[in-house]
């Protein structure tokens, strides 16, 4: 998985066939589907032979099989996970230099983003800014990811986009940094895009039941 990660965000993708690639979860917590152009990769520990099965089955366009809300069901049963949402999977290159706005690194943070990210994530940061935080996490393969929030007040004001841009700059090891949209949320996508977030595929992750 971690391959397949490292050529996508090197522009580099598996080929257009409308195949299906499966492959083993790179470890408990991460499981879900990622779709390419005209090919899908899931990563799941169950059996491939059913994996291929159940698309079989579905009466839809092959190339959305595994994003089809009955597959992504019958996985979702299949493994007792849960998921939000299908969203738009997009990946940036490292900036060097400083953040274009000023931030403050937090280590006790009780918001709500910052929560969120620690149950997807590992080696989680969270940085504030004035109106808004930034977080970076590994999560799915190790790869870098980021997420953000602006507070409501503090909208409309390019502050997205100058933390979502702050997020290639702080990443270590000059990696590509990761993120994901809601595709619904075309104020997100808008923001990403405007900091040089290039679209790859869309992505379901499969997350695990909460711990007591």
């Amino acid at each position: 998985m971690a391959e397949i990660l490292q050529a996508a965000a090197n522009g580099q993708f598996p080929p257009a066939d409308g195949g299906t690639t499966v492959v083993p979860q790179p470890c408990h917590r991460d499981a879900g589907v990622i779709a390419f152009t005209a090919h899908s990769v899931v990563f799941t520990d169950e059996d491939p032979q059913w994996v291929r099965r159940t698309l079989a089955t579905l009466d839809c366009d092959g190339l959305a099989a595994t994003m089809n809300p009955r597959f992504l069901a019958a996985l979702l049963d299949r493994t007792g996970r849960s998921t939000d949402t299908i969203d738009l999977l997009t990946v940036a290159g490292p900036l060097s230099g400083a953040p274009p706005v000023t931030l403050r690194e937090v280590t006790n943070s009780g918001h709500g983003r910052v929560g969120r990210s620690r149950r997807r994530r590992d080696d989680v940061r969270v940085w504030a800014a004035d109106g808004g935080v930034v977080v970076l996490g590994r999560g799915v393969a190790g790869r870098w990811e980021t997420a953000i929030e602006v507070d409501e007040g503090c909208r409309h004001r390019g502050l997205g986009r100058a933390l979502a841009t702050a997020a290639r700059h702080l990443v270590p090891d000059g990696q590509p940094v990761w993120a994901q949209q809601a595709a619904g949320n075309a104020r997100s996508v808008r923001a990403f895009q405007a900091a040089g977030f290039r679209p790859v595929g869309a992505e379901a992750l499969l997350l695990p039941p909460a711990r007591p």
